[in-house]
């Protein structure tokens, strides 16, 4: 599995599933597994407290394009 994370200010908050908007310095991780698989997390920097971000199956077709997708991700989520 290849996990990559990323810290990033959100100014205007991103939806999690468990505990709605947060916002602040943040940590997203996405984990890749081989069949392709991706999982998407993100806390508060420095809490312990993982939350998921909304939606489900997230797939690569090729493994190669996770830290593209992890990047766009990045982006998206501290844009203002």
């Amino acid at each position: 599995m290849e996990v990559k994370t990323s810290t990033f200010t959100a100014s205007h908050g991103v939806m999690t599933a468990e505990a709605g908007v947060i916002s602040g310095e943040l940590e997203l991780c996405t984990a890749c597994r081989e069949d392709g698989t991706l999982t998407l997390a993100i806390r508060y920097v420095g809490a312990e407290e993982w939350y998921t971000l909304p939606g489900e199956n997230h797939r690569l077709h090729d493994l190669r394009d996770h830290e593209v997708v992890h990047r766009m991700l990045v982006a998206v989520l501290k844009r203002p």
